[in-house]
């Protein structure tokens, strides 16, 4: 980090390991590839790994290369004194070897950078994921000064395995190429080549068995891999020396450390554009790790992407559309990488079908899928949104306005999944009780947790925008709709979803967030009073210091805490667990119907500031996913999330935090 600047954190590792073990790191490559683990370099999630690699970018992961372990042996005369192992790993029982017993320091910026101190060698870590290659660089400076000679051992730990599974020896059909220079293992049509300047590669082909990643086992899934080691690097050092480990998917080639840095600080230049507080600057940071490429669907096989997406989060997400249109003003507008949005924007509208941008790519084929509701009506405000800051109306007329406009008639004219306008009284609805096609998508089986069929509150308000924006004659009829549909009373704001017609409605009166949408965007179906009712009935019953809960606490459904196997967490996904990206569209609401009054702004920025804060934690330099409920609101889900890190960026920078 020292090539690149100063890092943006960094941790004092000295005492106890338990808390070090929660806190995590990621980097990333413009690809959909990451590396990422705990600060210590314990593996605790599947998805650990010092090379997660895109096959078919940005998704096609696989987890190549789980970790390194590093080991000094001191060549002074006492042969039986055992070697001082550098790596973390956890096992059913024992947390072996114990490096971080000689880890003082944490630091990450554009790389990833440990500092050890063992018996008086001084070692430094630094991994550096290549800018746009399936390549990690592990770089080791070694100073045996105090020791005179040290024999120093990388033994590789290789996975090559689909990010969401697990591996064990039972299932491995591993084959290796060895010379002294380095190793090549295959497995099925994957091919990792390992190379370290500086070092000799021993091969002593070898497995061990049964890591524990204790995140997994609290979230009910298989929680114990084994890991196949083809050899061992070595190096003897006398003097200070560095080395460097290269790992990659691609084409073994000669690399330079030096010159890839260099390649992703000129990258990164584009979030430093703007003065920008410190805050600001790591939100920026933050931002780029979710901006990947991805192929335009009229793209000739065997070329490489040139389109540009956003992943919804870190680790185990693609690119939704929903989250994409969402975390697009944030991630791109406020950054200023107007052509970035308008490549991400112009790929959606090529996709668009029957009035639909698709909700997700598949992992595998990247196949688009159009399951959901909301994802094309947020497609419209995000367009808007980047004529309004880019005043780019060639791109708007020629791509944009004709999807949007695709969009309006096919919600018109019926589409997927029960998808359309109700003749009567002009609002949108869609599907049934067994589906789950709004943002509150959690199923498990044919248990729909939240099936909000009809007629819902964010979806008609997002309606109620898109005709506004599209200069519709229709919407005023909407409007007036809307009230006559959602609207409950001052003291009871909005009713979540409705089913039926005018005059006969059924009302599902729960205290959801999703109410406020009918405030916060640009175009309001309510008057001013109607406004405050609802931010006053969002802020007393669901504003926490980490967003904003789903669910009131008062309400049946409610859960407060999120944890246990994939049916207890999805039953609360969305039944009181608190969303930080709902944080957003709050401040919003809560910024218009105070007329955006210094006492407002100065309010805002102390409900913003908990989630700015929290790029301290967790996942350092990025916001969760969500919240517990219940206080004190753990940190819970995908802990590096798009949208939570774009809502609270766009407003920092609005709010000048």
């Amino acid at each position: 980090m020292s090539d690149v600047g100063q890092p943006l954190y960094s941790i004092e590792t000295y005492g106890e390991l338990r808390p070090h073990l929660a806190c995590e790191w990621l980097l990333t490559n413009g690809t959909g590839a990451f590396s990422m683990g705990t600060v210590v370099g314990c593996n605790t999630r599947r998805y650990h790994g010092l090379l997660c690699a895109a096959t078919l970018p940005p998704l096609g992961r696989v987890m190549a290369l789980s970790r390194v372990g590093e080991s000094l042996e001191m060549l002074d005369g006492n042969p039986d004194k055992p070697p001082i192992e550098l790596g973390l790993a956890h096992f059913e029982d024992d947390i072996h070897p114990r490096g971080d017993r000689y880890l003082h320091c944490f630091e990450l910026g554009d790389t990833a950078r440990w500092h050890y101190d063992a018996a008086g060698v001084s070692v430094t870590k630094e991994l550096h994921l290549l800018w746009d290659r399936n390549t990690a660089g592990l770089r080791y400076t070694i100073d045996p000064t105090s020791r005179g000679r040290v024999r120093f051992r990388l033994q590789p730990f290789v996975a090559l395995r689909d990010f969401h599974a697990l591996h064990h020896a039972a299932e491995s059909d591993f084959a290796t190429n060895t010379d002294d220079a380095g190793v090549e293992v295959r497995r099925d049509d994957l091919q990792l080549n390992m190379r370290c300047s500086g070092a000799r590669f021993e091969p002593v082909a070898d497995w061990w068995y049964g890591h524990v990643y204790p995140i997994e086992t609290e979230r009910g899934l298989d929680d114990r891999e084994d890991l196949y080691t083809p050899g061992t690097f070595v190096a003897e050092v006398t003097e200070p020396t560095t080395l460097t480990l290269w790992a990659t998917l691609d084409r073994a080639e000669a690399l330079d450390w030096d010159q890839a840095l260099l390649d992703r600080a000129a990258h990164l230049q584009h979030a430093k554009r703007f003065p920008a507080t410190p805050s600001q600057q790591r939100l920026f940071h933050a931002a780029d790790a979710f901006v990947v490429r991805r192929k335009r669907p009229d793209q000739p096989a065997g070329t490489p992407p040139r389109a540009t997406t956003i992943l919804a989060g870190y680790p185990w997400f693609g690119d939704w559309g929903r989250d994409t249109m969402i975390a697009l003003p944030g991630i791109l507008l406020t950054t200023g990488r107007f052509h970035d949005a308008g490549r991400v924007l112009s790929l959606f509208a090529a996709h668009t079908s029957e009035g639909m941008v698709p909700n997700r790519f598949d992992d595998y084929t990247s196949e688009p899928s159009y399951n959901t509701v909301d994802a094309s009506l947020w497609f419209i405000h995000a367009a808007f949104e980047y004529l309004c800051k880019t005043r780019d109306q060639d791109t708007f007329d020629s791509i944009l306005r004709p999807a949007c406009e695709q969009i309006v008639d096919g919600y018109r004219n019926g589409t997927r999944f029960g998808i359309g306008v109700d003749p009567t009284d002009g609002l949108v609805y869609a599907g049934d009780a067994s589906t789950q096609l709004t943002w509150m998508d959690a199923k498990v089986g044919e248990t729909a947790f939240t099936p909000r069929h009809g007629k819902a509150v964010e979806i008609n308000a997002l309606w109620y925008h898109a005709l506004r924006l599209m200069g519709d004659p229709e919407a005023d009829r909407v409007a007036a709709a809307f009230v006559d549909a959602f609207w409950l009373a001052p003291h009871k704001g909005l009713a979540d979803c409705v089913v039926g017609r005018a005059g006969a409605y059924e009302r599902d009166e729960s205290i959801r967030p999703n109410q406020i949408f009918a405030v916060s965007l640009g175009n309001s179906p309510l008057d001013r009073e109607q406004q405050r009712g609802v931010v006053e009935r969002v802020r007393r019953y669901l504003l926490t210091n980490a967003g904003l809960r789903s669910l009131s606490a008062q309400a049946g459904k409610y859960q407060g805490e999120y944890r246990g196997g994939q049916y207890s967490r999805d039953r609360a996904y969305h039944n009181g667990t608190v969303w930080s990206w709902l944080i957003g569209p709050f401040l919003d609401a809560y910024l218009v119907v105070n007329e955006r009054s210094t006492e407002s702004i100065e309010q805002a920025r102390t409900w913003l500031r908990p989630l700015v804060e929290h790029l301290e934690s967790g996942c350092i330099g990025h916001i969760s996913e969500i919240f517990d409920a219940d206080s004190p609101h753990r940190a819970v889900g995908c802990p590096a999330q798009a949208w939570s890190v774009a809502e609270v960026l766009r407003l920092a920078v609005e709010l000048d935090m």
